[in-house]
């Protein structure tokens, strides 16, 4: 969007390959009010507010979704491979906590091809692409974005990157939850970390959604559009307890609860035949095929519910401006209020697609031109001495170990359930595996495709992130969406608002 709109020299940096973001994990669809009379978006606007529990931005809500057949057109324009129904109209499907059938899906690959498509159609529009570029720090001069330090991971030194305007990307903070997530191993939460540590406000991070089915053994994520297209939650006997269309936090705590009191929980598909899964879930009966040796025709197939998607992260305006200068953020990274305590199914998609456009459009139209010198930049050496200083420590630590151990104790301490005990014990916990990792280096002491360096790095940033995710937990004395308080199991109109952090008082506090 914004090479359309005139920019020129646009580059995009990837931490992997570029088509490993974490968008391929959205599977259900893209909601847009299309073709149903019964349907109309005050009732899509009306769904969101509700799920979002009174937090949620009503300005831009309304926005998205009297822009979503916008978008979804323009997709379908740029050639996404939209399943059809019928009558060779975008197929749609109902997701949990909306009142209609208006996510528009590509069988159950929904984001993988929206990715793949926007991929293509960036490299027809001479769009740069930098893989293996791990982003450390946003470079400042008064105050204005200037560009980035990033470590090249094929030859594992420090590079600046300058430019007038810098979006961050980077996906959210669910895969702190190491083994117990949807998300891949290298979602870490980098760009909200390297946001903070800039001076950027960040918001709601207590906010973390539990997708109700996940594979129990292994965590890969069974879609939504499982139950969407009719599956049953059921007991290992076939008895359903829950409708399993209800908003996501609900379904999954319903499901956690059981599975406490080692009642096994399992989504039973079977009814709906082996045509009509292979029609609309191929990706869904591969997986329990290949993972499992199960057919989802025949067998129930095992499930728990696992952190997924992040509501909170920077503080943004509509087009994405931070409270940083030149510095912008869309996505799962972003919250400019859209999703508020709890996101609709469906609108993880519609958020990036619809944002993401606006963003374009205001890097176009962004009218201050900063003179940048070419130098090199105070940040830039601060991170070259970082990177020499971790090489040069002992490695002292097995940091793979704590990474799992805090994953294992942020899902049950800082999980579906959470009170003021739990919360400060993982507090403790991570002051002290805080303090470990600052005094330890790495045993790989090779600079070529250092993955050890590159791991240890995601793992200073995801103890952060904890940090941040408990504290605001802690901080906020209510329940409300995903965020559930055994001690304080009401809403309170007290905590109706944002929470908000900053790096310069590192408190948290209630704003609205």
């Amino acid at each position: 969007e914004a090479s359309k709109n005139g920019v020129s020299n646009i580059t995009v940096l990837s931490k992997s390959t570029i088509t490993s973001s974490q968008t391929t994990q959205a599977q259900g669809g893209i909601n847009a009010v299309l073709n149903n009379p019964l349907d109309s978006i005050q009732n899509h606007i009306d769904d969101t507010l509700k799920s979002a529990h009174s937090i949620g931005d009503k300005e831009n809500i309304t926005f998205m979704c009297e822009n979503a057949i916008k978008s979804v057109n323009w997709l379908d324009e740029l050639a996404v491979p939209f399943s059809k129904d019928k009558n060779m109209n975008i197929a749609q499907r109902k997701l949990g906590g909306t009142s209609n059938p208006r996510a528009c899906y590509s069988s159950d690959y929904t984001g993988l091809k929206i990715l793949h498509t926007l991929y293509d159609t960036a490299i027809k529009n001479g769009i740069n692409f930098l893989e293996d570029y791990m982003l450390l720090n946003i470079i400042k001069e008064h105050n204005i974005a200037i560009g980035v330090s990033v470590l090249n991971i094929q030859t594992g030194e420090v590079e600046q990157i300058l430019a007038h305007n810098t979006i961050l990307a980077t996906g959210g903070y669910a895969g702190i939850y190491t083994n117990h997530t949807t998300n891949s191993y290298g979602t870490t939460g980098d760009g909200i970390v390297v946001a903070y540590n800039a001076g950027c406000l960040i918001s709601n991070m207590e906010f973390v959604q539990f997708h109700p089915t996940a594979l129990k053994n292994n965590c890969i994520l069974i879609s939504e559009s499982a139950r969407g297209e009719g599956g049953y939650l059921v007991t290992k006997n076939g008895e359903r307890f829950i409708d399993e269309l209800l908003p996501r936090d609900i379904v999954a705590r319903a499901i956690y609860e059981r599975i406490q009191n080692n009642i096994d929980i399992f989504l039973d598909l079977r009814h709906l035949g082996y045509d009509k899964i292979i029609e609309t879930m191929p990706q869904e009966y591969k997986i329990a095929s290949e993972f499992l040796s199960l057919k989802m025709e025949r067998d129930l197939i095992p499930i728990k519910p696992v952190a997924h998607y992040s509501m909170g992260g920077i503080s943004t305006s509509k087009d994405g401006k931070t409270s940083i200068k030149g510095l912008y953020a869309v996505g799962e990274c972003s919250n400019n209020g859209v999703h508020g305590a709890n996101r609709l199914g469906g609108n993880s998609l519609l958020e990036i697609i619809t944002f993401g456009r606006e963003v374009g459009r205001a890097i176009a139209h962004n009218t201050h031109k900063h003179t940048i010198q070419v130098k090199n930049y105070s940040q830039y050496v601060a991170d070259k001495k970082m990177i020499e200083n971790i090489f040069s420590k002992d490695d002292t630590i097995n940091f793979y170990k704590i990474k799992n151990t805090l994953g294992k104790d942020l899902y049950h301490l800082v999980g579906l359930f959470r009170d003021k005990a739990n919360l400060k014990e993982m507090l403790a916990k991570i002051k002290v595996w805080e303090e470990d990792i600052a005094k330890s280096g790495i045993n790989d002491k090779n600079k070529l495709f250092n993955t050890n360096l590159k791991e240890y790095l995601e793992l200073k940033n995801i103890l952060l992130l904890s940090n941040m995710v408990t504290t605001s937990a802690l901080q906020r004395e209510e329940s409300r969406g995903a965020h559930y308080r055994i001690d304080f199991s009401t809403e309170n109109k007290n905590y109706q608002t944002n929470s908000i952090i900053q790096k310069d008082t590192d408190e948290v506090i209630f704003n609205a």
